[in-house]
């Protein structure tokens, strides 16, 4: 009776409140007073879920590699003595800036001025032997001329002796006709006969001086050679002495220790009056420690995947530590092409330093640009999401989600350019796309 009493009143309840299987679900009796039944479906609606939206932007995209480095100097020498000696005058102390080829200090090396003025006198004397070979070719070609005389003159005395013997050979011949004929004394034909002898000695006579003259001649042709052999050897012993004198004027040079390049003396270890030698070991302490200060030096190591996207001249940003809100911009120099044994690239930057404000020793990072484009459609990187290798994200439209695939192209740390589906006027979601299904209606703000 009781059972029957409730069960009319709840059906009354069910009809006033318009829903009698809601209300059996409410007092857990659709299931026979079992577990509650779920509602019905179409009777709940979630609330719009709230998101963040921006419109795509076209600007300039830039992929670059960070990296730790320290800024070194371009050129960094020790300076060393080549010979012993006394410091005589320094010239500049730590800090200074110093021009190229400018002295630093002087030495003193008593040996080597003896030794170059002993160099002078060698190229004095050796330019006096020149000139005496010289004067004695003079001599020689001067003989020469004579001794040509000399032949000219035994040749004409030939020509008379000749003349003379055939006279006498002409006149002896008459004269034994005539002695023969009786016609004059025998006497005569003797002295014809005599006087034919001694031009016919006369004849041999000047053949010989020709002889002699033409042997005088040789003989004052290889005086000429001799003389001019002399000369030769006198002038290679100018051009040795000279040799020897530059070369000593060459040792004098180390007397003087100049600065190799412009740039800063980092440390000086002598003072004036201090005997200097050369190293003899890899301890010893240079003169002076010299840097190249103009163009500074920052070495990074690139990591294998973005080793192969490093470029000479790429550009590059140089972030240092102890200066703050600066930026510097450099290129890349050289790298070391083959990775090394941490897979790494060794690459630098040459840094010009034109004021001296980086230092040998600073801590820097090298913000190296990899890939750059222009005028790209950029998205964050956290609106895009992924399904199956294909790319999308999600518009607003009308309050509703719309999911539209995009081609992706550069990516960076934060943006990714979105090479084709989107026109640049959309309603991104900024974040968590992936978290919303399309026609899923949502509230929207703007960033």
């Amino acid at each position: 009776m009781n059972r029957t009493i409730l069960t009319v009143g709840l059906l009354v309840v069910g009809a006033v409140g318009g829903g009698v299987g809601y209300h059996l679900w409410l007092f857990g009796l659709g299931r026979g007073g079992g577990e509650p039944a779920a509602p019905p479906a179409a009777t709940v609606e979630s609330p719009p879920i709230r998101v963040v939206v921006a419109v795509p932007v076209r600007k300039a995209l830039r992929r670059t590699s960070v990296q730790p480095g320290q800024i070194q100097a371009f050129a960094q020498t020790p300076l060393f003595v080549k010979f012993p000696g006394y410091v005589q005058k320094t010239y500049a102390d730590i800090g200074d800036r110093v021009k190229q080829d400018e002295p630093l200090a002087d030495l003193s090396i008593p040996e080597l001025q003896d030794e170059f003025r002993q160099k002078e006198a060698m190229v004095t004397h050796a330019k006096a032997g020149v000139q005496q070979a010289t004067t004695a070719v003079s001599a020689a070609e001067k003989a020469i001329e004579t001794a040509a005389a000399g032949i000219r003159e035994a040749q004409a005395g030939t020509i008379r002796a000749k003349g003379k013997y055939e006279r006498w050979k002409s006149e002896h011949a008459r004269t034994v006709e005539l002695a023969t004929s009786q016609s004059i004394e025998r006497k005569l034909v003797d002295e014809t006969r005599s006087e034919l002898s001694s031009a016919e000695a006369g004849v041999t006579e000047a053949a010989a001086k020709v002889a002699a003259a033409e042997a005088s001649l040789a003989e004052r042709k290889v005086g000429v050679e001799k003389a001019k052999a002399d000369l030769a050897v006198a002038q290679a012993s100018v051009g040795n002495a000279e040799a020897d004198l530059a070369r000593t004027k060459s040792l004098l040079t180390y007397t003087q220790v100049r600065m190799p390049y412009v740039g800063v003396v980092v440390e000086r270890n002598v003072d004036r009056g201090d005997f200097v030698q050369p190293a003899s070991t890899a301890t010893a302490k240079p003169l002076f420690v010299v840097a190249q200060s103009d163009t500074v030096r920052i070495f990074v190591d690139v990591p294998e995947m973005d080793a192969a996207q490093i470029e000479l001249g790429a550009k590059a940003f140089i972030h240092v530590q102890s200066l703050p809100g600066r930026t510097i911009e450099g290129t890349v120099t050289r790298t070391s092409w083959a990775l090394g044994v941490n897979r790494t690239l060794r690459t630098e930057l040459d840094i010009p330093n034109p004021k001296n404000i980086l230092r040998p020793g600073m801590y820097a990072s090298a913000e190296i640009v990899l890939e750059e484009r222009s005028n790209v459609l950029a998205l964050p990187s956290t609106a895009i999401f992924t399904i199956e290798k294909q790319a999308f994200c999600c518009c607003v439209e009308s309050d509703k989600i719309v999911r539209k695939p995009i081609t992706v192209g550069m990516r960076t740390a934060q943006e990714v350019e979105a090479i084709d589906g989107l026109t640049g006027k959309e309603a991104v979601v900024q974040a968590q796309p992936a978290s919303l299904q399309a026609g899923q209606r949502v509230e929207v703000t703007r960033p």
